[in-house]
């Protein structure tokens, strides 16, 4: 049997399509994007275009007790906007105490 020349073996392989997400996609071929928020398209007629997250009035997310410190916001209360369970250790309703 004859070997395959290199510029055919090199055919092949740049001729085989390859995904960034294989599997990892929603049916409009999307998916959420960790790094920066929001969706980011691969697929459909959104290919190529990120999309922001949504955030609505009065949302406010704080990822650490630092960023909310910072923004002068700490303590927060439960029912307090940017009150969430990871910013409040000993759950006493209180976080960033």
């Amino acid at each position: 049997m004859r070997a395959l020349s290199p510029l055919v073996a090199v055919l092949v392989i740049w001729a085989t399509p390859i995904e960034a997400h294989p599997g990892g996609l929603a049916a409009d071929g999307c998916h959420r994007d960790r790094k920066n928020g929001g969706r980011h398209c691969h697929r459909g007629p959104n290919a190529g275009k990120s999309q922001k997250p949504v955030q609505r009035k009065g949302d406010v997310y704080y990822p650490n007790c630092a960023a909310a410190r910072a923004a002068g916001a700490a303590p927060v209360r439960r029912g307090d906007p940017g009150y969430a369970r990871h910013l409040d250790r000993d759950n006493d309703g209180i976080g960033c105490e």
